[in-house]
């Protein structure tokens, strides 16, 4: 199964919260892992938060950036391609969304993907709306 994952639910991998087993399962049956472009820098972002707010050590943070680098270096990556940036438009002209929230599900959609995961329940919506197989974890 191609799976694509957001940012909010691919950063459960790195960082132990509710939602981190789910993600190793999912990823665990995964065949391929699609993942938007802007993914790498929303969740080293996230991890430089935890860092900054001492969730993190600094070894953590290392350890935990290689692994999404490495995990990153087997994914499909979707770039900002015109047909990526269309289909967000139309997310955003339609759903209340962020727009790296439209890019993941345009990106998602444009990677034909067999399940989108997030933990994000405006993005679930609207994934589900667009026509794409969801499941929502719940935020950490």
């Amino acid at each position: 199964m191609n799976v694509f994952f957001d940012s909010s639910a691919l950063a459960k991998r790195y960082v132990e919260e509710k939602g981190s087993e789910r993600v190793e399962a999912i990823l665990s049956f995964a065949a391929a892992l699609g993942v938007s472009v802007i993914c790498l820098p929303e969740v080293i972002s996230a991890l430089c938060r935890r860092r900054r707010e001492r969730r993190l050590s600094k070894n953590q943070y290392a350890d935990a950036k290689r692994a999404l680098i490495l995990d990153l270096e087997d994914a499909s990556v979707i770039g900002m391609t015109d047909q990526v940036i269309a289909r967000s438009v139309e997310l955003l002209e339609h759903w209340r969304l962020r727009s790296a929230d439209a890019l993941h599900i345009a990106g998602a959609a444009e990677w034909s993907a067999q399940l989108f995961v997030s933990a994000d329940e405006r993005q679930c919506r609207a994934a589900r709306a667009y026509g794409l197989r969801v499941e929502e974890l719940k935020p950490g």
